[in-house]
């Protein structure tokens, strides 16, 4: 047996473990193309957009549907990018912050969070009736989609919509993370940027966990607790009201 045989078969029996190394691999990469742009462009992005191109190769060469998990060598990759690890760092990210910064964020913060889902929501909403999906269900899913890309498959699972509209509504909330992680760093002056009330507010308005970390990261990593606080908050009350009062209030108005 020679050592690339030996290497295979090590990482394919300890598969966590090998992810673990194989994302570490990409993010120092990644960081190092940012440090080219001089922070503009942050790393997480690079590093989300190199994902996905993986993500295409893996699942086009073995024509599976888990991306580059697919492949027997990177299974382990499907096991780190799952629902546990990604809400215990959620959940550790938000640790950081200090109760006593968010309880200044007060009553703006929670209005912050339901500007932020309702404005996605019929963003989304008008988009799917655009390109042709009418049904309240399809609409809904895209809706949600756009909040986050975690609301959005949850959603289309509670309300029955078909696979491709929930694909589409997952697509949808990647772009808006992508979106948010490039530009906060250009709109930090503009917004004000630079507190963490204004950071709070941010993440109830823009949601996404992951493009709202990353875009606050580029302006002060000291802010990114508290915007991911709210962006967190802003993902769970959006698997509240995108299947229940707003699908209602969609189906009202659409008839």
């Amino acid at each position: 047996m020679n050592l690339l045989d030996m290497f295979t078969k090590v990482a394919t029996k300890n598969g966590l473990v090998f992810a673990f190394l194989l994302i570490g691999v990409i993010t120092l990469i990644t960081y190092k193309i940012s440090a080219m742009t001089k922070g503009k462009v942050h790393g997480s992005a690079i590093a989300i957009f190199a994902g996905l191109v993986l993500a295409y190769i893996g699942g086009a060469t073995t024509g599976g549907s888990k991306g580059l998990a697919s492949i027997p060598l990177f299974a382990g990759v499907g096991l780190m990018g799952g629902g546990m690890f990604r809400d215990f760092a959620i959940v550790s990210t938000a640790f950081g912050a200090d109760l006593r910064e968010i309880k200044k964020c007060g009553i703006v913060g929670v209005f912050s969070l339901l500007m932020g889902i309702i404005s996605s929501f019929i963003v989304g909403c008008v988009m799917a009736y655009m390109f042709g999906y009418k049904d309240t269900v399809s609409m809904v899913t895209v809706g949600a989609g756009v909040c986050t890309f975690v609301v959005g498959p949850v959603t289309g699972a509670a309300l029955g919509a078909a696979s491709d509209v929930i694909a589409i509504s997952i697509a949808a909330g990647v772009v808006k993370s992508v979106a948010v992680m490039i530009v906060t760093p250009f709109v930090k002056n503009i917004v004000g940027l630079d507190n963490p009330q204004s950071a709070m507010i941010f993440g109830g308005l823009m949601g996404t966990s992951s493009g709202t970390a990353a875009g606050l990261a580029a302006v002060d990593p000291k802010l990114v607790p508290y915007g991911a606080m709210t962006a967190t908050f802003y993902t769970g009350l959006g698997c509240l009201l995108c299947p229940s009062i707003l699908y209602l209030a969609t189906k009202a108005i659409m008839g």
